[in-house]
């Protein structure tokens, strides 16, 4: 936990714009959009199996 909070504290807005600023160079602004529709399928369907899970467990 403690290399965590150590991670998290290093990690500031410079840090972000950075990693934003790659991600836009890498992929171009036309393939963020399709990019982020992705993960946000992805964790819709990682929602929905550990409510499965969770449903049957309590069964």
């Amino acid at each position: 936990m403690n290399t965590l909070n150590i991670f998290l504290g290093m990690v500031g807005v410079p840090q972000i714009v950075l990693i934003l600023g790659v991600v836009l160079l890498l992929f171009g602004g036309k393939k963020i959009p399709e990019l982020m529709k992705g993960v946000g399928q992805g964790l819709k369907e990682f929602k929905n199996a550990t409510k499965d899970i969770d449903s049957h467990s309590k069964l």
